[in-house]
């Protein structure tokens, strides 16, 4: 997975990361979100409720974008409009959609085996050099995860997944 990440000294609490940009106007240091959901619910339900049920499991993963921007509502947007507004090219795009469901898989594949199911995940993505890689963590607090039917919160999830 092509990420920023270099290298870590946990005895130091320092890393080494590659210089990367953020897609979008970067507000606060986010320009854009890229969100994997793997079963309808959230905002998603929200949007589309009358066509899909909550709950409902997305065959192979839904990726949508939205720009980070609170006052907008964290609008979405498709491909095509990160292509016309010059975000990015439909290459770029199409690499980091491959990316998201990749590394979607690696981490529900993961949880899965202490148990949980992970139904939506949110990741950055920037550019280095040209090539697009995730440019942030993939933490608790970006994931939606159950357990036997209930959501588990992010500092339980923490603690589930540092205690296996």
């Amino acid at each position: 997975m092509k990420t920023h990440y270099v290298s870590a000294n946990l005895d130091e609490a320092t890393m080494e990361v590659l210089p990367a940009e953020n897609f979008g106007k970067a507000q606060g240091g986010n320009g854009l979100e890229v969100i994997c959901r793997l079963v309808a619910t959230g905002s998603f339900i929200r949007r589309y409720g009358e066509y899909i049920q909550d709950g409902t499991v997305l065959d192979g993963g839904y990726v949508e974008c939205t720009f980070k921007n609170d006052a907008k509502g964290d609008p979405l947007v498709t491909a095509e409009g990160l292509e016309a507004l010059g975000v990015m090219s439909l290459e770029m795009f199409q690499s980091m959609k491959e990316q998201t469901l990749k590394i979607t898989k690696v981490v529900a594949d993961d949880l899965k085996t202490i148990g949980l199911d992970l139904w939506d995940i949110k990741f950055e993505f920037g550019y280095h050099n040209g090539e697009v890689i995730l440019i942030d963590e993939i933490a608790s607090g970006n994931m939606r995860v159950y357990k036997d039917g209930v959501i588990v919160n992010p500092v339980d999830l923490t603690e589930l997944i540092n205690n296996r």
